[in-house]
């Protein structure tokens, strides 16, 4: 299973919201590409970013750094946030990003998701974030009818390689993740699920080794890290050991804490 740090891009800066909200923004870091460099040496197979501005605008606004971010690492990187129509889909692609995220699109716009899987082969990603059960939507502003696993089951039929799952409601909170909605979503399609949201700790990451096989690949880890409550290093062996037993005691390495 996958440990990707997360960064999330809010006027050129690396910031964490809580629960999604706006108004509740904590700045980490005014150079996201420095993260990403820190993040990349300390052993990370991919990243996971998010242009929050994006997101709530309908439309990219951090292009140039999410650029910047793939010219300096090389390692893989996911982008979501903004991606709503055909045209910056490619664009986002165009930057040598290995896979982008559709979140709005794939509730509004689901013809959408159909041409761009055939379009870019694999490197459609659904995001799903979903509250009490009900997928959100335009940067989590807006709560749909629309239940996230009809959503992922629909997304499995269109082509999408896999799926992102996030509730919001753990979301920057440190208080763990949704193991029941992740085993409900995890046994009802056939592709990939990566978890998002609410890890707070090395042993929340093990308890996830236990949806591993039902298709739980991946686990997106934020504000744990850049607190320090989680090291990225002692997480990737645990997850590699899949023992508690063999993590060091000293979490708080990351340097961004």
């Amino acid at each position: 299973m996958d440990v990707i740090p997360a960064i999330d891009l809010l006027d050129g800066h690396c910031v964490r919201l809580y629960q999604g909200d706006y108004e509740q923004s904590e700045v980490f870091s005014a150079s996201p590409i420095e993260v990403a460099r820190e993040w990349a040496s300390q052993g990370a197979t991919r990243l996971h970013l998010v242009d929050l501005d994006g997101a709530k605008t309908g439309s990219p606004v951090n292009q140039q750094v999410i650029a910047d971010i793939v010219r300096a690492i090389d390692i893989p990187v996911q982008v979501g946030g903004g991606l709503r129509d055909r045209q910056r889909v490619s664009e986002t692609v165009g930057l040598g990003v290995s896979q982008v995220v559709l979140g709005t699109a794939a509730v509004e716009q689901p013809d959408l998701v159909t041409q761009v899987c055939e379009e870019f082969p694999g490197q459609i990603i659904v995001g799903i974030d979903a509250r009490n059960g009900k997928v959100a939507t335009r940067g989590w502003v807006e709560t749909s009818e629309v239940e996230a696993v009809d959503l992922a089951k629909r997304m499995v039929s269109q082509g999408a390689s896999s799926i992102i799952y996030t509730d919001i409601h753990r979301d920057g909170t440190l208080k763990g993740p949704n193991k029941e909605a992740l085993r409900t979503l995890a046994g009802s399609v056939s592709i990939p699920i990566i978890a998002s949201g609410g890890v707070s700790s090395i042993r929340d990451l093990l308890s996830l080794l236990s949806l591993e096989a039902l298709g739980v690949t991946g686990a997106i880890v934020g504000r744990a890290l850049y607190t320090g409550d989680v090291s990225l290093p002692d997480a990737i062996k645990a997850i590699g050991n899949g023992r508690w037993q063999d993590v060091p005691p000293n979490l708080g390495t990351s340097g961004f804490a």
